[in-house]
Protein backbone atom coordinates (compact mmCIF):
# COMPACT_ATOMS: atom_id res chain seq x y z
CA UNK A 1 0.00 0.00 0.00
CA UNK A 2 1.13 3.52 -0.73
CA UNK A 3 -0.31 6.43 1.29
CA UNK A 4 0.51 9.89 -0.06
CA UNK A 5 -0.56 13.40 0.95
CA UNK A 6 -2.15 15.45 -1.84
CA UNK A 7 -2.38 19.23 -1.46
CA UNK A 8 -4.57 21.67 -3.40
CA UNK A 9 -3.48 25.26 -4.00
CA UNK A 10 -5.03 28.37 -5.47
CA UNK A 11 -3.02 29.13 -8.60
CA UNK A 12 0.43 28.61 -7.02
CA UNK A 13 1.06 24.84 -6.83
CA UNK A 14 4.13 25.10 -9.08
CA UNK A 15 5.71 27.78 -6.86
CA UNK A 16 4.83 25.82 -3.71
CA UNK A 17 6.40 22.62 -5.01
CA UNK A 18 9.54 24.42 -6.18
CA UNK A 19 9.78 25.81 -2.62
CA UNK A 20 9.26 22.34 -1.09
CA UNK A 21 11.84 20.77 -3.42
CA UNK A 22 14.40 23.33 -2.25
CA UNK A 23 13.45 23.13 1.46
CA UNK A 24 13.40 19.33 1.56
CA UNK A 25 16.27 18.63 -0.85
CA UNK A 26 13.83 16.84 -3.14
CA UNK A 27 13.00 16.85 -6.82
CA UNK A 28 9.83 17.56 -8.77
CA UNK A 29 9.59 14.45 -10.93
CA UNK A 30 6.29 15.17 -12.70
CA UNK A 31 4.33 18.28 -13.57
CA UNK A 32 1.33 18.41 -15.89
CA UNK A 33 -0.47 21.67 -16.60
CA UNK A 34 -4.20 22.00 -17.25
CA UNK A 35 -3.38 22.96 -20.84
CA UNK A 36 -1.53 19.66 -21.34
CA UNK A 37 -4.54 17.57 -20.32
CA UNK A 38 -6.68 15.99 -23.04
CA UNK A 39 -9.94 17.77 -23.80
CA UNK A 40 -8.88 21.12 -22.35
CA UNK A 41 -8.60 23.05 -25.60
CA UNK A 42 -11.47 25.34 -24.58
CA UNK A 43 -9.81 26.40 -21.31
CA UNK A 44 -9.30 30.13 -20.93
CA UNK A 45 -5.69 31.21 -21.50
CA UNK A 46 -5.22 32.10 -17.82
CA UNK A 47 -6.09 28.54 -16.76
CA UNK A 48 -3.79 26.69 -19.18
CA UNK A 49 -0.67 27.10 -16.99
CA UNK A 50 -2.37 25.95 -13.79
CA UNK A 51 -1.04 22.66 -12.41
CA UNK A 52 -3.26 19.64 -13.01
CA UNK A 53 -0.84 17.34 -11.16
CA UNK A 54 2.62 17.67 -9.61
CA UNK A 55 4.80 15.11 -7.83
CA UNK A 56 7.71 15.75 -5.46
CA UNK A 57 10.08 12.97 -4.44
CA UNK A 58 12.30 13.21 -1.37
CA UNK A 59 14.16 9.93 -0.98
CA UNK A 60 11.42 7.30 -0.82
CA UNK A 61 8.77 9.83 0.23
CA UNK A 62 6.27 11.42 -2.16
CA UNK A 63 4.13 14.55 -1.93
CA UNK A 64 1.62 15.38 -4.66
CA UNK A 65 -0.66 18.28 -5.43
CA UNK A 66 -2.38 20.54 -7.95
CA UNK A 67 -4.10 23.85 -8.33
CA UNK A 68 -7.72 23.78 -7.15
CA UNK A 69 -10.02 22.51 -9.86
CA UNK A 70 -12.98 21.42 -7.79
CA UNK A 71 -16.52 21.03 -9.04
CA UNK A 72 -16.67 24.81 -9.39
CA UNK A 73 -13.75 27.18 -9.89
CA UNK A 74 -14.76 29.18 -6.79
CA UNK A 75 -14.70 29.24 -3.92
CA UNK A 76 -11.27 27.77 -3.32
CA UNK A 77 -11.70 25.97 0.00
CA UNK A 78 -8.17 26.64 1.26
CA UNK A 79 -6.08 24.07 3.07
CA UNK A 80 -7.88 23.16 6.32
CA UNK A 81 -8.01 20.37 8.87
CA UNK A 82 -4.80 18.60 7.96
CA UNK A 83 -1.03 18.76 8.20
CA UNK A 84 1.81 17.10 6.37
CA UNK A 85 3.79 15.18 8.99
CA UNK A 86 7.48 14.99 8.20
CA UNK A 87 9.62 12.47 10.09
CA UNK A 88 13.32 13.33 10.25
CA UNK A 89 16.04 11.13 11.77
CA UNK A 90 18.52 13.83 12.83
CA UNK A 91 17.72 16.79 15.14
CA UNK A 92 19.95 19.13 13.11
CA UNK A 93 18.17 18.16 9.89
CA UNK A 94 14.80 18.63 11.61
CA UNK A 95 15.82 22.18 12.56
CA UNK A 96 17.12 22.91 9.02
CA UNK A 97 13.92 21.66 7.37
CA UNK A 98 11.72 23.49 9.89
CA UNK A 99 13.56 26.75 9.27
CA UNK A 100 13.38 26.33 5.49
CA UNK A 101 9.66 25.49 5.45
CA UNK A 102 8.77 28.30 7.86
CA UNK A 103 10.52 30.97 5.73
CA UNK A 104 7.76 33.44 4.89
CA UNK A 105 5.24 31.40 6.87
CA UNK A 106 3.98 31.27 10.44
CA UNK A 107 5.44 29.11 13.22
CA UNK A 108 2.59 27.77 15.34
CA UNK A 109 4.70 25.53 17.63
CA UNK A 110 8.41 26.43 17.75
CA UNK A 111 10.73 23.50 17.12
CA UNK A 112 12.05 22.14 20.42
CA UNK A 113 12.68 19.00 22.39
CA UNK A 114 9.53 17.34 23.77
CA UNK A 115 8.75 14.30 25.91
CA UNK A 116 8.44 12.13 22.77
CA UNK A 117 10.81 13.80 20.36
CA UNK A 118 14.31 15.14 20.10
CA UNK A 119 12.71 17.91 18.01
CA UNK A 120 9.10 18.74 17.18
CA UNK A 121 7.55 21.84 15.67
CA UNK A 122 4.52 22.97 13.69
CA UNK A 123 4.12 25.67 11.08
CA UNK A 124 1.97 27.03 8.31
CA UNK A 125 4.09 27.68 5.24
CA UNK A 126 3.81 30.71 2.96
CA UNK A 127 1.35 28.80 0.75
CA UNK A 128 -1.03 27.92 3.59
CA UNK A 129 -0.02 24.27 4.04
CA UNK A 130 0.37 23.06 7.62
CA UNK A 131 3.45 21.01 8.55
CA UNK A 132 4.57 19.02 11.58
CA UNK A 133 8.30 18.31 11.72
CA UNK A 134 9.14 15.45 14.08
CA UNK A 135 12.44 13.84 15.05
CA UNK A 136 11.45 10.98 17.36
CA UNK A 137 13.58 9.78 20.22
CA UNK A 138 15.37 6.51 19.44
CA UNK A 139 13.54 3.43 20.69
CA UNK A 140 15.58 1.57 23.30
CA UNK A 141 16.62 -1.91 22.14
CA UNK A 142 14.98 -3.57 25.14
CA UNK A 143 11.69 -1.72 24.48
CA UNK A 144 11.40 -2.78 20.84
Amino acid sequence: MNLVSYLFFKDNAAKAFDFYAHALDGKVTMKVTMGEMPGTEALPAEARDLVAHIRLEVGDAVLMGSDWCGPTPEPYPGIHGNAVSLGVDDPGEAERVFKALSDGGQVTVPIAETSWALRFGMLIDRFGAKWMVNCNRPVAANNA
